[in-house]
C-alpha cells in the first residue's frame, strides 16, 4: 500500500509538469580576421628574456618562428613587418625535453628560434 502511494505520487509531479518549448536557434555571427601577409605569419613572437635584452644593446633581436620557415624567408619577413634592413641572421633549433612533475612525466615544446641582427642605427621596438 505504501508502495502504491509513493508511485501515485510520482506520476502525478510528471503530470503536473509543462512541456518546455524548443529553444529557439539563433544564427551565429561570423566575425571575420584582418588579412596577414604570409611574411608575418613565419614570426610566431619575440623572444624575450634576460639574454635577449643584453643582445638588443648590440643590435640583435630574438624572435620565434615556425619550425618550417628558412633565413630567406625569415630574412624578408622582418625586413617587411618592421622596415629594417637585416645584416645578419642565425637559426637554432631548440629541441623538446622531458619534465618531469612527481610521478607524471611529459615534454616541454621544442621550437625554432631566429637571431637576426640589424643595421647600425636601426632599431625594432618589441617591448
Amino acid at each position: 500500500m505504501i508502495l502504491g502511494k509513493l508511485f501515485k505520487k510520482k506520476e502525478k509531479k510528471e503530470e503536473l509538469k509543462p512541456e518546455k518549448p524548443a529553444a529557439k536557434l539563433t544564427a551565429v555571427k561570423e566575425v571575420k580576421m584582418k588579412p596577414v601577409s604570409g611574411q608575418a605569419k613565419i614570426l610566431l613572437s619575440p623572444h624575450i628574456t634576460e639574454k635577449t635584452g643584453i643582445l638588443a644593446k648590440r643590435n640583435q633581436y630574438v624572435f620565434k618562428v615556425l619550425p618550417q620557415a628558412n633565413k630567406t624567408e625569415i630574412k624578408k619577413a622582418v625586413e617587411q613587418l618592421y622596415k629594417v634592413k637585416v645584416v645578419g641572421l642565425n637559426i637554432i633549433n631548440i629541441p623538446a625535453k622531458k619534465k618531469r612533475l612527481g610521478r607524471s612525466q611529459g615534454w616541454k615544446k621544442g621550437y625554432k628560434k631566429a637571431i637576426v641582427s640589424l643595421k647600425p642605427g636601426q632599431k625594432i621596438e618589441i617591448a
